[in-house]
């Protein structure tokens, strides 16, 4: 079952994490977060038994281990997930990430503002163009 007001966060940064928080907190109060801090943890989550699967998943691209490219690979590549909207958030401005992720079967790629004005102002608009899509 897909819940339209979970939305996943794959994120390994403490200040990125508490920026997303208070962000979508004051924009989409209604919306449920819910954090993983690495990308190996992300199978295991959407395939689990009885899961509630999220809406949309934001996903960091550059973290230790199995960073988001990898994610995006397996998510596209588990039957059972095909309507998950994926939006990689992150702090790269690589055109050729940006390509990767987007042939991989990423849905969206924005990059991280570091002013917290513009970043909720983009986190508003993402999560309202998304979610009226689901």
């Amino acid at each position: 079952m897909i819940d339209p007001d979970l939305v996943l966060v794959v994120e390994d940064s403490d200040e990125d994490v508490e920026a997303i928080s208070r962000a979508i907190g004051r924009s989409h109060p209604q919306v449920r977060l819910e954090f993983l801090r690495s990308g190996a943890e992300v199978r295991s989550r959407l395939t689990a038994p009885g899961a509630t699967l999220p809406g949309l998943m934001l996903l960091d691209l550059n973290m230790p281990g199995e960073g988001g490219l990898d994610v995006i690979k397996q998510v596209r590549a588990e039957p059972g997930l095909p309507a998950l909207i994926l939006v990689v958030f992150t702090s790269s401005e690589a055109q050729a990430e940006a390509d990767a992720c987007y042939a991989a079967g990423a849905d969206s790629y924005i990059y991280k503002p570091v002013n917290f004005a513009l970043f909720r102002t983009v986190l508003q608009q993402t999560l309202d163009y998304w979610r009226s899509r689901l």
